[in-house]
C-alpha cells in the first residue's frame, strides 16, 4: 500500500487479462476512514487498515468494481453504498445507495456520469488541496500520464459515453486516482481534457 496524496492510500492487484493494475483507496476524511472500489487485499494491507481504526465504509463507483466488496465488508464491518443505478445488477446487499449530486461520508460528493458502461457509473469528488477525483471505470490511467476512455464497444454510444464524461471539467481538479491504470497526482485536468478531445 503506498500513500498518493495526504490522508489517501492506494494498493494494487495486477490484472493479467487486462494488463494493468486494479487499484482500490484508502481514505481518511474529516472522522471517516473510508474504501473504495478494493481489488484483492495482502496480510499487510488489511494489516494497515486496521492500524488506523475501524473502516466506517466502503463505497463502489460502479456495478462492476465489486471485487472484493463483500470480503471487505466481512473483513471490517463497514457499511456498502452503491450507486442507485447499479445497485439491482450487484450481488452485494449494498446498506446504503446513492445518487447524483449528494454528499457521501467525509465531504465526498457523488458525480453521476451519463451514458457510461453501466447506468450508475459515479465519479467521487474530493475538495481538499486543488480538488480530487476519484474515477472507477470512466477513465482508464494507461498509458501511466495519460487517460483513455474505454475500448468503443464497452459503451451503447461512445460518442454519448464522451459528451457523459465532459461533465467532469467542471469541476476543479488537480488529481484523478482511477480504478484502472495509473493515477495522475498533478495536472490531471488538463489529462482529462485530453482524453475527452480525441
Amino acid at each position: 500500500m503506498k500513500q498518493l496524496l495526504p490522508d489517501i492510500w492506494q494498493w494494487s492487484w495486477f490484472s493479467q487479462e487486462k494488463q494493468l493494475d486494479f487499484n482500490g483507496l484508502f481514505l481518511t476524511v474529516g472522522e471517516h476512514r473510508v474504501l473504495v472500489d478494493p481489488p484483492p487485499l495482502t496480510a499487510e494491507d488489511k494489516l494497515q487498515i486496521r492500524k488506523s481504526g475501524r473502516v466506517d465504509y466502503l463505497l463502489l463507483t460502479n456495478r462492476d468494481h465489486e471485487r472484493e466488496a463483500a470480503a471487505c465488508q466481512a473483513e471490517f464491518g463497514c457499511r456498502v453504498m452503491v450507486p442507485e443505478a447499479d445497485a439491482p445488477q450487484m450481488a452485494i446487499k449494498a446498506d446504503q445507495t446513492y445518487k447524483d449530486g449528494e454528499l457521501l461520508p467525509g465531504g465526498i460528493w457523488a458525480i453521476h456520469l451519463a451514458d457510461q458502461k453501466s447506468p450508475g457509473e459515479s465519479a467521487l469528488f474530493l475538495q481538499r488541496g486543488k480538488g480530487i477525483l476519484i474515477v472507477g471505470d470512466a477513465l482508464i490511467g494507461k498509458p501511466p500520464g495519460s487517460l483513455t476512455m474505454l475500448p468503443p464497444e464497452k459503451y451503447a454510444d461512445p460518442a454519448k459515453a464522451r459528451e457523459g464524461l465532459k461533465r467532469l471539467l467542471k469541476y476543479t481538479f488537480d488529481a484523478i486516482l482511477v480504478g484502472d491504470g495509473a493515477s495522475i497526482l498533478t495536472g490531471a485536468k488538463s489529462a482529462v481534457k485530453q482524453a475527452l478531445e480525441n
